[in-house]
Parts: C-alpha cells; structure tokens; sequence
C-alpha cells in the first residue's frame, strides 16, 4: 500500500491549515480590539499561536523535502510556480500603492492646493536615510546572490558568511526604517502624501522583515546541512522574494522619494 507508480507528493493530514487560519482570524480580531480598545492581549495571543504554526508546519515540510525525499523534481517544480505566481501577486500588491500615489501626484486636486507634495508637508531628503536604505539594499542582494553561488559550489563557508550578512543588513535597514518613521514631519493622515508613502513604505517594511526571517530561517537549516548543491529550493524561494523586494524598494526610492519630494 505505500508503493506508487508517480513522482507527486500527496501530503498527510495536517492539523496546521486549519489551526494557521484560526489563529490568522485571532490575529486580525485582535488587531481590531488593538485600534479600538487599545487593548493589544488578543493580538499577542495571535502573534504567538501564528508563530507556533508556522514553526510546526516548517518543520514538517522540512521533514518531507529533506529528510523523507518527498520532494520530488515535479514537487519542486510545482513549488517553483507557486513561488513565482506568489511574487507576481505581491507584485500587482504594490501596483496598487503606486497607482494610488501617481494619479494623486501627477495632477493634484484642487483639495491639495494643485500642489504636490501637499502645502504643509515637508519631504524626507532622498540623499539621506533613503539613499542609504537603498545602498543597503542592494549590497543584500549582491550577498544573497553570493550565498546562492556559493551553495551550488559546495562551499559551506561563503554560504553561511554571506547569508550572516544579508541577514544583518536585512536588520539594519528596519532599524534605519524605524528611525524614519519615528523622526517623520508627517503622518499618515496628512492627506493623500501621508497615506500612500506610509502604506507603501511600511507594507515594503514588513516584506522585508518577513524576508529577513525567511534568509535566518534557510541560514539555520544551511548550518543543520538540510541543503545540498542540486536541492536547496527552500533557499532559493528566500532569495527570489529577498530580490522582489529589492526591486520594489528601488522603484519606491525613485517614485516616492525622489521625484514625489
């Protein structure tokens, strides 16, 4: 009965799809009662029991692709289009911020004084931070792609030098982010200015923090050898959205930053 004549992964029942989904509604109620109530307990409890599932559901396709063989090259490939379809919907994600910031910005109503940005509204300086976040950024890429190379060659070393410094310079950008956001001469309600930098810079924030937790989480299976030279999807799946978000960032620091100041 466990014989079978196909190269496809039919997966086990799994109790983490359903408990993922209760603990997603968890996190977005709690949210609410966060905006409303000040009260943040119900949101905490959803980040931790989100947390426990995403560990526990890792951790089992970790099991099936790495240590059971069930990841078959069809698995793989399957995975590859789900990946890239992933990032394509993330991709038309952003459209919409860009939409929203460009046709307010390009002929600015008569309510924003037929100004942009907005009178009233001070810009940050795109040589300052900005450009920095952006040199940061982009030195990621070249260590992420670093890591990839040196993975495919077998060299354990460099992939796990150049995956410490993606990881760290992943770091360093949300804090220089942080401190922008806490010096900011604006917020996100001063009119349309505020609402789509803070929308679109602070949903790339996050992309990047959930990037940066996907590089840590491939630099710990890399130190517990859960990838070879021909089998290393889970990384490479990191690398392809730690460049997504890349090329986003550089689209937000020529649109948002430098030309809408």
């Amino acid at each position: 009965m466990m014989h079978k004549n196909h190269p496809y992964h039919l997966v086990d029942a799994s109790p983490w799809p359903i408990l993922g989904a209760f603990s997603a509604m968890i996190t977005m109620i709690g949210m609410i009662k966060w905006f409303h109530f000040y009260n943040s307990s119900l949101l905490l409890i959803g980040f931790i029991t989100t947390s426990l599932v995403m560990y526990q559901w890792w951790r089992d396709i970790t099991r099936e692709g790495t240590f059971q063989g069930l990841h078959t090259y069809s698995v793989t490939m399957g995975l590859r289009w789900g990946m890239i379809l992933f990032i394509t919907s993330e991709i038309l994600f952003f459209v919409s911020f860009f939409w929203a910031f460009f046709h307010s910005s390009l002929s600015p109503s008569i309510e924003l004084g037929m100004n942009w940005p907005p009178k009233g509204i001070s810009p940050f300086n795109p040589i300052q931070i900005p450009l920095l976040n952006t040199l940061i950024l982009l030195t990621s890429g070249l260590t992420v792609t670093w890591a990839h190379h040196s993975l495919i060659e077998n060299n354990s070393t460099q992939t796990s030098q150049s995956l410490i410094l993606t990881v760290i310079l992943g770091v360093y950008f949300t804090a220089l982010q942080a401190y922008e956001y806490i010096e900011a001469p604006f917020c996100i309600a001063d009119a349309i200015y505020g609402s789509t930098f803070f929308m679109a810079t602070g949903f790339h924030g996050l992309h990047v923090i959930i990037g940066t937790t996907f590089l840590a989480v491939c630099l710990y299976r890399h130190l517990n050898n859960h990838f070879s030279s021909i089998h290393h999807f889970g990384f490479e799946a990191a690398a392809w959205y730690w460049h997504f978000v890349d090329v986003v960032w550089l689209f937000l620091y020529i649109s948002i930053y430098w030309w809408g100041s």
